[in-house]
């Protein structure tokens, strides 16, 4: 049985899109599923656009994906002695030419054809009917020229069969003879693409949709250099909501992987979301782990219609697609708690929030802690930010809370501090002790003993919401908790 063999070949001009992502993935879990390898290929032969740090971005994306290569990675450029052999074979075995036609004869012709209305309006084939002595005669002369793919010259068809789409078939007649050499005599991607993927005996080829045009060329040059078809998948495109293809240049940094690493998203659950980006499993399944969405993944469960990536600019509700949050959200809850440590870990180095007696004396609380808060996060970086207060004592009081059960109740001034002596005179300050105290002192008041606890929770964590309040006050800690509700009097605006 022959090996599965398949690719991921990214052009390193600019950061990792989660269009190339989702590519990587599927590649990805098709070799996994199949038993097969994917070969990581870095098309670099644009040398003007083509960066360093874009090769680390794409290297670095991949790897905080979890999404692994067994060879490479691969550059293109390594090879450009390979695809210029193969232009030069093309043109010994009669299957290329050499065109030379200027730029300006080009745009005139094609202006002509217009405005006769003519169905075709591509290249009208001048120089495949050059005898040899006239290509010679224009050589000498000095005239440049691009190398032309001879494109069969009958009412016949070329055809594959698609993985997602079916029987794709075209008619010669509607392929012009395409350039696969430019006049400064670099091979163009059409043809590198090709070779390179003979060389490494790829054996499934799955992509977007607006490959398509290229694939039709492409199953050409195979037939012409002899080399067997591999398979063809093509996957939907990703829209925006306006049902515009999702771009860097259109959307920014939001459709960038990084942008989700650097907003608290759990790797394999931005994959998740990815892969339904225009794949179903058959049922009402969303969620998967690893072993289950290799187990589950075919190429003919691919989508044939395009996928939509619902990001709705400027919606304070939503940063990002709320799917992608919502299977976040959902990872982050239901997460082992040894898997989500390291992540957590993670974000709280980047703040300066981080106690290395987490890894040690203090293990057991953090793990209960980041357990009792994670509820209600949406990402890792909320544990930074909304669970500050667990980690520090500089933490933000947010202004609903401070205004609903804080503010509204100038009298907390004194309340406070006085739960806070009561908390100190605890013989133990345990769950049921610290409950009790606060709900005397309500009824001493008599105050609703919401009151007490409602600011309590504000003063304490900064938040309007949160985990039971007493169970808050355990976790932080009585020295802590102490401390917060006697320095409650600097939450108020200061008398004139």
């Amino acid at each position: 049985m022959t090996e599965t063999r398949l690719r991921f070949p990214p052009s390193p001009t600019g950061y990792l899109h989660i269009g190339g992502a989702r590519t990587a993935l599927y590649n990805w879990l098709y070799a996994r599923k199949t038993g097969g390898k994917l070969i990581l290929r870095i098309e670099d032969t644009d040398t003007e656009r083509s960066t360093q740090g874009s090769i680390q971005g794409i290297l670095d994306g991949l790897e905080w994906l979890g999404i692994d290569w067994d060879e490479g990675p691969y550059f293109q450029t390594d090879f450009s002695h390979e695809h210029i052999a193969a232009a030069q074979r093309l043109l010994n075995e009669g299957n290329a030419y050499k065109c030379f036609c200027t730029q300006e004869e080009l745009k005139a012709k094609r202006e002509a054809a217009m405005a006769a209305k003519q169905d075709q309006v591509g290249y009208d084939r001048t120089c495949r009917h050059l005898t040899p002595e006239q290509v010679a005669e224009k050589e000498s002369a000095g005239l440049s020229y691009v190398v032309r793919f001879k494109v069969p010259d009958s009412d016949g068809i070329l055809a594959y069969e698609d993985k997602v789409l079916g029987r794709i078939e075209r008619r010669y007649s509607e392929t012009e003879d395409f350039v696969i050499v430019r006049s400064n005599g670099k091979p163009l991607y059409l043809l590198c693409n090709v070779v390179d993927d003979i060389r490494d005996r790829i054996t499934h080829i799955v992509r977007g949709q607006d490959h398509m045009t290229n694939t039709a060329r492409q199953v050409l040059l195979y037939e012409a250099l002899g080399a067997p078809l591999p398979v063809f998948a093509h996957m939907p495109l990703t829209l925006d909501l306006k049902k515009a293809k999702i771009s860097k240049r259109s959307h920014g940094e939001i459709v960038a992987v990084h942008f989700y690493r650097e907003h608290g998203f759990i790797p394999w659950a931005f994959c998740n979301f990815l892969v339904l980006l225009g794949w179903s499993p058959g049922d009402d399944r969303e969620i998967f782990s690893r072993e289950e969405l290799i187990e589950a993944f075919t190429l003919e469960r691919i989508n044939r219609s395009n996928s939509i990536f619902n990001y709705r600019k400027d919606d304070p509700k939503f940063f990002t697609d709320p799917k992608a949050i919502s299977i976040n959200e959902q990872y982050l809850r239901a997460m082992d708690l040894d898997e989500l440590a390291p992540l957590v870990q993670e974000v709280l180095e980047r703040e300066g929030l981080w106690n290395d007696a987490y890894l040690d004396g203090r293990r057991e609380w953090f793990l209960h802690t980041i357990d009792m808060i994670r509820d209600r996060f949406h990402t890792l970086n909320d544990f930074a930010s909304l669970g500050r207060a667990y980690f520090s004592d500089e933490f933000t009081v947010e202004e609903k809370p401070l205004k609903k059960n804080v503010l509204k109740h100038p009298d907390l001034k004194e309340w406070l501090p006085t739960l806070a002596e009561r908390y100190m005179a605890l013989p133990e300050f345990t769950l049921e002790s610290a409950e009790q105290a606060a709900r005397e002192l309500a009824e001493e008041l008599d105050i609703k003993p919401g009151i007490i606890i409602n600011a309590m929770r504000t003063v304490v964590t900064g938040q309007l919401a949160g985990p039971s309040m007493f169970d808050i006050l355990m976790t932080i800690g009585r020295n802590k908790v102490v401390s917060r509700l006697r320095a409650v009097a600097n939450l108020f605006p200061e008398e004139n």
